[in-house]
């Protein structure tokens, strides 16, 4: 408790507001003026009013809060906090790709980079990545840097040619099938619910294929009761506050974003008192990094996601 009202004391003080992702602590996200997926969060902190972001999450989401409101002060609770996903591309293979197709979008997944976002025409999230793909004048698709949601968004887009990268999410990539089958085994009446970023063989075993938001609005509005979450374990709080009376499992190996996790109520006091991890980058980085996150917004709006 003591914590929790340090915390708000130096909110007031340093006109500060808290961002948070659903795959952060549970104590964590309690503390949080605004929990959200990627696009959400996205949206969140380029309108925010308050002089200070405090953002719960990786890496990248600290600097495309930055780059976003690039006046703001951008804080982050543990400056180790990183996506191993965010930095699975190459800004050669890029190059070298745009020299190969003349029509050619470089789309890059929210997940990456600065670096690579400032090489890229358009960001997407999990959330809109299909409508934002698919609305682009390109025949020609170099999605970037995760091949799991790459070919998920290729699949509902045959039309266009995608190019595939390599990356992959860690986390999503290790959820097998076999155990996806003992947990439904448990719990028969389940109703499967999975990210994009798992492999594929696990999306054709799901009912539902969606952003983390996407799933977490799909449980309230099934008429199931049980359901196997196949993404982090983090939106387990949302889920359980969202709907009480429904029940919620996950595979043996419970899915853990450590990084995630190494954010804690207690490193949220201390860069509020003290102003450490702050995200700082170059100017010309942090402008041409922005446009693609604003194209995203643009399109996104127009789309109306």
């Amino acid at each position: 408790m003591i914590v929790r009202e340090e915390i708000e004391r130096l909110k007031k003080e340093k006109d500060a507001v808290i961002l948070a992702h659903y795959y952060v602590r549970p104590e964590v996200q309690e503390l949080a003026d605004y929990i959200g997926d990627s696009f959400y969060l996205s949206r969140m902190a380029a309108g925010l009013k308050e002089r200070t972001i405090v953002f719960c999450g990786v890496s990248f989401m600290g600097e495309s809060a930055k780059a976003l409101s690039p006046d703001k002060t951008v804080l982050m609770p543990d400056a180790h906090s990183d996506c191993a996903m965010a930095h699975m591309a190459d800004t050669e293979k890029i190059r070298r790709v745009r020299e190969a197709y003349e029509d050619v979008a470089v789309v890059c997944y929210i997940n990456s980079t600065a670096e690579l976002k400032r090489c890229s025409d358009v960001c997407v999230t999990s959330a809109n990545a299909v409508q934002i793909v698919r609305s682009l004048p390109n025949k020609n698709i170099f999605f970037i840097p995760d091949r799991n949601l790459a070919h998920f968004v290729a699949e509902q887009i045959p039309e266009k040619h995608f190019i595939f990268n390599d990356g992959y999410c860690p986390v999503h990539q290790q959820m097998k099938t076999e155990e996806i089958r003992q947990a439904k085994a448990l719990h028969p009446r389940a109703e499967v619910l999975a990210h994009p970023e798992c492999t594929k063989d696990v999306l054709e075993m799901s009912d539902y294929v969606g952003s983390t938001s996407g799933i977490i609005r799909y449980a309230g509005q099934s008429s199931a009761r049980e359901f196997i979450i196949c993404t982090e374990n983090g939106v387990l709080a949302e889920l359980q506050k969202r709907y009480p009376g429904k029940e919620f499992y996950f595979t043996g190996t419970e899915p853990v974003c450590e990084d995630m996790k190494l954010i804690t109520p207690e490193k949220i006091l201390h860069v509020l008192k003290t102003g450490e991890n702050e995200v700082v980058m170059d100017g010309k980085i942090c402008e041409e990094s922005r446009k693609p996150l604003e194209e995203m917004l643009r399109l996104a709006a127009q789309s109306l996601i």
